[in-house]
Protein backbone atom coordinates (compact mmCIF):
# COMPACT_ATOMS: atom_id res chain seq x y z
CA UNK A 1 0.00 0.00 0.00
CA UNK A 2 1.12 3.37 -0.92
CA UNK A 3 1.40 6.32 1.40
CA UNK A 4 -0.15 9.51 0.29
CA UNK A 5 2.00 12.51 0.38
CA UNK A 6 0.32 14.08 3.15
CA UNK A 7 -1.75 12.59 5.86
CA UNK A 8 -5.65 12.58 5.31
CA UNK A 9 -5.67 15.18 8.08
CA UNK A 10 -3.98 16.54 11.08
CA UNK A 11 -5.69 17.63 14.44
CA UNK A 12 -4.57 20.67 16.37
CA UNK A 13 -5.19 20.53 19.97
CA UNK A 14 -4.35 24.32 21.35
CA UNK A 15 -3.39 24.13 25.08
CA UNK A 16 -5.36 20.57 25.78
CA UNK A 17 -6.13 20.57 29.52
CA UNK A 18 -7.47 16.85 29.91
CA UNK A 19 -5.24 13.97 29.64
CA UNK A 20 -8.20 10.99 28.95
CA UNK A 21 -9.41 13.59 25.96
CA UNK A 22 -6.43 13.85 24.27
CA UNK A 23 -5.86 10.11 24.61
CA UNK A 24 -9.24 9.75 22.63
CA UNK A 25 -8.00 12.08 20.15
CA UNK A 26 -4.88 10.18 19.20
CA UNK A 27 -7.25 7.05 18.63
CA UNK A 28 -9.20 8.91 16.32
CA UNK A 29 -6.51 10.34 14.86
CA UNK A 30 -4.37 6.69 14.40
CA UNK A 31 -7.80 4.94 13.24
CA UNK A 32 -8.44 7.59 10.44
CA UNK A 33 -4.15 7.91 9.64
CA UNK A 34 -4.40 11.79 10.63
CA UNK A 35 -1.69 13.62 12.09
CA UNK A 36 -1.78 15.28 15.62
CA UNK A 37 -0.08 18.18 17.19
CA UNK A 38 -0.41 19.35 20.45
CA UNK A 39 0.54 23.18 21.31
CA UNK A 40 1.58 23.87 24.51
CA UNK A 41 1.21 24.74 27.60
CA UNK A 42 -0.80 20.97 28.50
CA UNK A 43 -2.96 20.72 31.37
CA UNK A 44 -1.31 17.30 31.92
CA UNK A 45 1.96 15.15 31.30
CA UNK A 46 1.92 12.82 28.18
CA UNK A 47 3.06 10.04 30.75
CA UNK A 48 0.51 10.55 32.71
CA UNK A 49 -1.50 7.40 33.63
CA UNK A 50 -5.08 8.44 32.59
CA UNK A 51 -3.47 9.51 29.31
CA UNK A 52 -1.88 5.95 28.96
CA UNK A 53 -5.38 4.44 29.51
CA UNK A 54 -7.12 6.66 27.47
CA UNK A 55 -4.79 6.21 24.39
CA UNK A 56 -4.04 2.45 25.33
CA UNK A 57 -1.40 1.13 22.70
CA UNK A 58 -3.07 3.70 19.22
CA UNK A 59 -0.22 6.25 19.53
CA UNK A 60 2.22 3.95 17.97
CA UNK A 61 -0.20 4.45 15.04
CA UNK A 62 -0.17 8.32 15.28
CA UNK A 63 2.15 10.84 13.64
CA UNK A 64 2.42 13.37 17.15
CA UNK A 65 4.11 17.07 16.84
CA UNK A 66 4.47 18.71 19.96
CA UNK A 67 4.87 22.59 19.18
CA UNK A 68 5.97 25.13 22.44
CA UNK A 69 3.29 27.75 21.57
CA UNK A 70 0.82 29.53 18.58
CA UNK A 71 3.80 30.65 16.94
CA UNK A 72 6.53 27.71 16.86
CA UNK A 73 3.23 25.89 15.49
CA UNK A 74 3.00 28.42 12.31
CA UNK A 75 6.38 28.81 11.44
CA UNK A 76 6.08 24.87 10.64
CA UNK A 77 2.82 25.12 8.90
CA UNK A 78 3.54 23.86 5.04
CA UNK A 79 2.98 26.48 2.66
CA UNK A 80 -0.59 26.88 1.21
CA UNK A 81 -1.69 24.94 4.68
CA UNK A 82 -5.47 25.45 5.57
CA UNK A 83 -6.00 25.67 9.09
CA UNK A 84 -9.71 25.71 9.97
CA UNK A 85 -10.68 26.73 13.68
CA UNK A 86 -13.91 24.86 15.26
CA UNK A 87 -16.05 26.93 17.72
CA UNK A 88 -19.20 27.39 18.96
CA UNK A 89 -18.74 31.44 18.60
CA UNK A 90 -18.30 30.23 14.38
CA UNK A 91 -21.19 30.63 12.13
CA UNK A 92 -20.65 28.54 9.28
CA UNK A 93 -21.00 24.55 9.62
CA UNK A 94 -18.46 22.68 9.26
CA UNK A 95 -20.49 20.23 6.47
CA UNK A 96 -19.99 22.45 4.29
CA UNK A 97 -16.32 23.56 4.77
CA UNK A 98 -14.91 21.61 1.79
CA UNK A 99 -11.83 19.86 3.22
CA UNK A 100 -9.24 18.63 1.50
CA UNK A 101 -6.47 16.13 2.54
CA UNK A 102 -3.54 17.62 4.44
CA UNK A 103 -6.18 20.41 6.16
CA UNK A 104 -5.74 21.08 10.23
CA UNK A 105 -8.54 20.86 12.40
CA UNK A 106 -8.21 23.03 15.25
CA UNK A 107 -9.69 22.74 18.92
CA UNK A 108 -9.43 25.10 21.68
CA UNK A 109 -9.33 23.97 25.15
CA UNK A 110 -12.03 22.10 27.22
CA UNK A 111 -12.25 24.63 29.47
CA UNK A 112 -12.34 27.71 27.03
CA UNK A 113 -12.07 27.36 23.60
CA UNK A 114 -10.24 29.16 21.04
CA UNK A 115 -9.48 32.69 22.59
CA UNK A 116 -11.07 35.42 19.54
CA UNK A 117 -7.74 36.67 18.68
CA UNK A 118 -6.47 32.94 17.04
CA UNK A 119 -10.45 32.40 15.63
CA UNK A 120 -10.10 35.43 14.05
CA UNK A 121 -6.99 34.58 11.98
CA UNK A 122 -8.68 31.64 10.78
CA UNK A 123 -11.58 30.35 9.13
CA UNK A 124 -13.61 29.26 11.97
CA UNK A 125 -16.30 26.49 11.73
CA UNK A 126 -18.75 25.23 14.31
CA UNK A 127 -20.58 21.68 14.86
CA UNK A 128 -24.66 22.36 15.45
CA UNK A 129 -25.66 22.26 19.00
CA UNK A 130 -29.05 22.08 18.69
CA UNK A 131 -30.04 21.12 22.33
CA UNK A 132 -28.08 24.26 23.33
CA UNK A 133 -26.79 24.13 27.13
CA UNK A 134 -22.89 23.27 27.45
CA UNK A 135 -20.58 22.45 24.54
CA UNK A 136 -19.74 18.60 23.32
CA UNK A 137 -17.13 17.35 24.70
CA UNK A 138 -13.67 17.75 22.83
CA UNK A 139 -12.89 14.38 22.03
CA UNK A 140 -16.61 13.72 20.33
CA UNK A 141 -16.52 17.03 18.60
CA UNK A 142 -13.08 15.98 17.04
CA UNK A 143 -14.16 12.72 16.35
CA UNK A 144 -16.86 14.20 14.67
CA UNK A 145 -15.69 17.07 12.93
CA UNK A 146 -12.66 14.48 11.30
CA UNK A 147 -14.82 12.22 10.36
CA UNK A 148 -16.86 14.41 8.36
CA UNK A 149 -13.67 15.90 6.95
CA UNK A 150 -12.51 12.01 5.90
CA UNK A 151 -16.04 11.75 4.24
CA UNK A 152 -15.80 14.95 1.82
CA UNK A 153 -12.01 14.23 1.29
CA UNK A 154 -12.93 10.06 0.64
CA UNK A 155 -16.01 9.95 -0.22
CA UNK A 156 -17.36 7.45 2.30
Amino acid sequence: MTQAASPLLRVVLYEPEKAGNVGNVARTCAVLGADLHLIRPFGFHLHDREFRRAVMDYLEGVTLHEHANWSAFQASLPDGARVWAFSTHATALYTRAGFRRGDFLCFGPESRGLPAWLREGLPALRLPQPGGGRSLNLAVAVGAAAFEAGRQIEGW
